[in-house]
């Protein structure tokens, strides 16, 4: 079986290896036949992965621990469930997932684009090539997931903070957005390549660059739902290097999908564009690097390793060749207008673009400081909280005013008379709702209270161009209001979807600035019968019960809670011990109540089991449930936006078509 796993992965690699050069010489003499070959060596790569894929969960769930990969991140007490997880749980499974799903897009695309762009696809096959060799060549000759061992009787486990559902689909969703960047980076280099610099590469990859963006924001949610639940330290999101890895391609892909609509409208920002490209694809593999170099400590990353040179040696030719690519095409990326005021809507995606890459390279910063630091002065200086808070607050709040002000605002030229007009009513909900939460206390917090009031503007914004749209909507074609918005939807699903993803970030800074800035937090060492008040809630250690799981020993310390007088039930808090891992973890109690949109939050963070005292953390998070709630919001508007149009499809075939067909081939 590990000959097979093995032999597959070189299979990988040499069909890898043609797709770059057959690919390359079959665009560079336009030889259609080659071209096509290039293009099945990608499709067969998909393949031959696959195999290597299949062994490899094979091992895993016929626990074959001659496997040194199934020895080191499995035992035979691991639920079926987290075995298969275990695939992506160590560095050698998670690099062959990314050429598993680096395979499966790179031929989505080419059987998607093959017969309707021909030209292009031919020099982006070779991009592709590139990338696949690379990570076919890691899991080959640096980090093979099927060496070999005498096999043992059991193995060593998985990690227990991976033991966790949201931790068997946090990963792979990452790793769809972090491997989907390539999609648009591939096009962008490839239009570069041929010479065709229009906007059919962004047409052409703006579902798959959606699909990415998607991935890679609903796989920080999850990320971030794992941490509140399983780390236990009453938080969601830490700054942490590796969780800033995610969010930073994120950024630079959020900037993108904004910029590109002007390059479609109005033909601006071409440059700017490929520009994006290459920052959100390069710092995806930067964050590749960041989790499994070992360069930074990180309860995500992988220990240190051999890998992380090849990482920096791939990184430093993916920007060095692609910006002397950039800098090589600079004259056919000459812009056919420019920016004609500084009211406008292309003004406003403009700025919003700047503080969106603003951001993203400020926690660039604070995450290669340390590597920096410690290069040059030979000590590692950690960048802490109060930095990214920082520039959170200084970047993420006009970013979010932003969004209230750009759907609003015309294209080409806006008159201020006509903006007064327009923000008259958002302008007065958002007023209002700061002038209530200040009588209400929630000045206490400024930078809170100020996210509160952009929300509500970004919110009445939404809601009035949904009005105003439904109302045009329905005066046009009559019937009822409901299928007024049904049909204003469908037949602008872009423009919506975007709108209600907005309504999911407006949610989102809602919920952090409810949880950080407005939460209650109380320690306490309790004995059986001791009481502790957090907020309006008091909560009565009654006892400690310790059982057995299929892989570990549970101990709980129950908590009756009472609020006002009511009683509210009991919470659960305490420790797993893992026998096999010879590890602890976190198992916090968590009430949340739907009404007062508020969780408490219970952590049991020393357990003196002999004195049978409990050191307690107590929290109350107000509107912490906004944000998993932003999540599903923003999973339906991204849906609505890549959903298939076919009117956009026939309007952009007979823009586009003529132009795919038009490449001489031999």
């Amino acid at each position: 079986m590990p000959e097979l796993g093995r032999a597959a992965l070189v299979v990988t690699l040499g069909l890898s290896l043609y797709a770059l050069v057959a690919g390359a010489w079959a665009a560079h003499t336009r030889r259609r036949r080659l071209a096509a070959s290039a293009q099945n060596a990608l499709l067969a790569a998909l393949a031959s992965t696959a195999v290597a894929a299949g062994v490899l969960v094979a091992a895993l769930v016929r626990h074959d621990f001659s496997f040194e990969y199934v020895a080191a991140h499995t035992s035979r007490a691991l639920p079926t469930g987290y075995t298969i997880s275990a695939f992506w749980g160590g560095q050698e499974g998670s690099l062959l997932l990314w050429l598993l799903i680096l395979t499966g897009f790179a031929s989505a695309t080419v059987l998607a684009t093959r017969r309707s762009a021909r030209d292009l696809v031919a020099w982006v096959v070779p991009v592709f090539g590139v990338v696949a060799t690379f990570f076919a060549f890691l899991v080959v000759a640096v980090a093979s997931p099927f060496d070999t061992q005498p096999a043992g009787a059991d193995g060593f486990g998985l990690n227990p903070s991976l033991q966790n559902p949201y931790m068997v689909a946090h990963p792979p969703l990452l790793y769809l957005g972090y491997v989907g960047l390539t999609v648009p980076f591939a096009f962008a280099m490839g239009a570069l390549l041929s010479g065709r610099t229009d906007e059919r590469w962004i047409v052409l990859t703006r579902r798959s660059t959606l699909l990415a963006w998607t991935c890679l924001g609903v796989g920080q949610l999850l990320g971030a739902k794992w941490a509140y639940e399983e780390v236990g330290w009453g938080g969601y999101y830490a700054w942490d290097p590796v969780e800033n890895a995610a969010l930073m391609p994120w950024l630079a892909a959020t900037a993108f999908l904004h910029s590109v609509m002007i390059q479609e409208k109005r033909g601006m920002l071409k440059v700017w564009n490929v520009v994006l490209v290459i920052l959100a694809f390069s710092l995806s593999i930067f964050g590749t690097f960041l989790t499994r170099s070992g360069v930074v400590n990180s309860i995500h990353s992988f220990t240190q390793s051999s890998i992380g040179p090849w990482f920096l040696a791939f990184i430093a030719v993916v920007v060095g060749s692609s910006l002397a690519l950039l800098f090589y095409r600079l004259p056919l990326l000459r812009s056919r207008t420019r920016l004609e005021s500084l009211v406008s809507r292309e003004a406003t995606f403009l700025y919003n673009n700047l503080l969106l890459v603003a951001l993203c390279l400020t926690i660039l910063w604070g995450v290669a400081w340390p590597i920096v630091s410690e290069a040059v002065r030979g000590e590692s200086v950690v960048v802490g909280r109060p930095y990214y808070d920082f520039f959170l607050r200084v970047f993420g709040l006009p970013l979010l005013l932003l969004m209230g002000i750009g759907p609003l605002v015309a294209w080409r030229r806006a008159s201020l008379r006509g903006l007064a007009a327009t923000f008259a009513w958002p302008a007065g909900v958002a007023l209002a709702t700061g002038l209530v939460l200040l009588l209400l206390g929630a000045g206490s917090s400024i930078p809170g209270l100020v996210a509160y009031t952009f929300s509500a503007f970004v919110l009445a914004t939404i809601v009035l161009e949904f009005a105003r749209g439904t109302r045009a909507r329905r005066a046009l074609s009559g019937g009822s209001w409901p299928n007024a918005f049904g049909g204003l939807v469908a037949r602008n699903r872009r423009r919506y979807g975007g709108y209600i993803v907005h309504a999911a970030i407006v949610l989102l800074a809602v919920g952090v600035a409810g949880s950080s800035a407005y939460d209650t937090v109380r320690d306490g060492r309790l004995a059986p019968g001791d009481t502790i008040r957090a907020g309006d809630y008091a909560l009565t250690f009654r006892s400690l019960e310790t059982t057995k799981a299929q892989n570990a020993t549970e101990t709980r310390a129950l908590l009756s809670v009472r609020r006002g007088g009511e009683d509210l039930g009991t919470i659960r808090a305490g420790k797993n011990f893992y026998p096999v891992e010879q590890q602890l973890s976190n198992e916090v109690g968590i009430r949340s109540d739907p009404v007062r949109a508020e969780d408490l939050f219970v952590i049991a963070e020393q357990v003196n089991a002999r004195a049978g005292t409990v050191d307690f953390r107590i929290l109350v998070k107000p509107l912490v449930n906004l944000i998993w709630l932003a999540g599903l919001v923003f999973v339906l508007g991204s849906v609505i936006a890549m959903w298939p149009d076919a009117r956009e499809q026939r309007r952009l075939a007979l823009r586009y078509g003529e132009l795919g067909a038009a490449a001489p081939v031999k």
